[in-house]
């Protein structure tokens, strides 16, 4: 049984959801940016988010682009700091850019099988046509 409430409750867990990710993405984050990033996912969710499977299928989407960043916001924090890159942060690098394209790749396919399957669930049912029946096909004696 699913009240009114429902998807207002999975918006909000899939605010939070998006806000740990960005939160673990960034590992000098500041409270305030992962608060403001994860009201602002909230937002987001409770206004697309009609049923549970759509709220579920944003938030994946989002964890998908999340991870597809990873790796270039790596770089960036490490270009910040100015220097050339030790073997330790190179190391870093190719981490973030492995795991960053795993993680999209998998958050992003579930992400477009849940739309899908939100579009098969509400396209009206195809209507049966008649099929036109087969012929049998006459054998011809050759002589």
């Amino acid at each position: 049984m699913m009240t009114w409430w429902t998807p207002q409750l999975h918006a909000l867990l899939g605010g939070l959801v998006i806000a740990m990710g960005i939160f673990v993405m960034w590992e000098q984050a500041a409270l305030l940016l992962t608060v403001l990033i994860g009201a602002a996912a909230t937002a987001f969710l409770l206004w697309k988010g009609r049923s549970i499977g759509t709220v579920w299928a944003w938030t994946t989407l989002g964890l998908g682009l999340e991870s597809m960043t990873w790796p270039i916001v790596t770089m960036v924090q490490l270009r910040i700091s100015g220097s050339q890159p030790t073997e330790e942060q190179m190391e870093t690098i190719l981490n973030a850019v492995i795991f960053g394209l795993f993680t999209s790749v998998f958050w992003v396919t579930f992400a477009f099988g849940l739309f899908k399957r939100l579009r098969e669930q509400q396209a009206p049912p195809a209507q049966a046509t008649a099929s036109t029946p087969i012929r049998k096909k006459n054998k011809r004696v050759r002589s």
